[in-house]
């Protein structure tokens, strides 16, 4: 992971060109009809063209899931769509086969998910990644947190790491080495010399815990929704190729849709120009558009990735 300066503002990094190595609160959803529909069948004459799918009620996911339906339905197939803000929910639906793929997820916590739940929801191709950072509404630099400092961090184990491993690289806190960050709790703090107070919140709400903590870590796109001005705000932003992998968000399913022919024409639609220039322009790149896993090759990538 590069090094950066823990005495002044981190700009955003330049976009990655496409291709390139780059690699979600609870609310509930009673009331809405889950609907149960079969694993969608291939295109051929008369069998079903209908893919069921649950996703994220927020922009990066529910606009470009807009632009997916559209282009299915010129080609004939029809998506149905269910909007939640839910995290559980998706993966539990997908399981029991009354969805046939969710969108809400990035490969970690999925893979923590499926630990903890007995699920075998597996990725079917990426969509995009993003990025994430310590912020600050009250101090302009990690030199002038003062002891004892109150930072927030997300309490989901897949992304908990993640926030202490950019703390460690500011220099505030030493980690295991031993431990990937896709695995690292505060248990894993082995120097605090600043005595920081770590806040566990729901990754949702990260961005509206600034204003009551010194220091929070926070998703880029979500720091922008909120009204932060990412740069003004930002004391580290992520910079590390060997995350975007773990932290690129992804349709998911049970591994027999990635056989599918449905699954082949939706990520030809989400991998498509126009979803990759929607990307590039929501709230000046905040986040970025991946595709670098895909139907062919996300079987390997998530054995591998499982495996770790």
């Amino acid at each position: 992971m590069s090094t950066h300066s823990a005495s002044r503002r981190h700009q955003l990094a330049p976009r990655r060109p496409r291709g390139a190595a780059r690699l979600l609160a609870l609310a509930s959803i009673a009331g809405l009809s889950l609907t149960s529909c079969g694993l969608a069948q291939s295109s051929g004459g008369g069998e079903d063209q209908t893919i069921s799918m649950i996703v994220t009620e927020s922009a990066p996911y529910q606009e470009p899931t807009e632009l997916v339906k559209e282009k299915l339905a010129e080609e004939g197939w029809t998506l149905e769509t269910t909007y939640v803000t839910d995290i559980i929910q998706p993966n539990q639906t997908v399981e029991q086969g009354e969805y046939d793929v969710n969108f809400f997820q990035h490969l970690a916590y999925l893979q923590q998910f499926n630990q903890d739940n007995g699920t075998t929801v597996e990725p079917v191709f990426s969509v995009y990644y993003g990025r994430s950072g310590v912020f600050s509404l009250k101090h302009d630099s990690f030199e002038e947190l003062p002891d004892g400092a109150k930072i927030s961090i997300p309490v989901d184990t897949s992304n908990n790491g993640r926030a202490l491993k950019l703390i460690e690289e500011a220099g505030l806190i030493e980690l295991d080495p031993a431990k990937p960050v896709t695995q690292l709790s505060q248990r894993d703090i082995t120097a605090n010399p600043k005595n920081l107070t770590f806040v566990e919140v729901d990754q949702q709400s990260l961005a509206q815990t600034l204003p009551d903590v010194d220091a929070g870590f926070g998703f880029i796109r979500l720091i922008a929704e909120a009204g932060h001005d990412v740069e003004e705000t930002a004391l580290i932003l992520e910079d590390d190729p060997e995350v975007e992998l773990p932290f690129s968000v992804v349709v998911a399913a049970k591994p027999e849709f990635r056989d599918s022919e449905a699954a082949r024409v939706l990520q030809e639609a989400y991998q498509s120009d126009e979803v990759e220039q929607w990307y590039e322009e929501y709230q000046g790149g905040v986040v970025e558009y991946t595709d670098e896993i895909t139907v062919e090759n996300s079987q390997q990538i998530w054995s591998d990735f499982a495996s770790q």
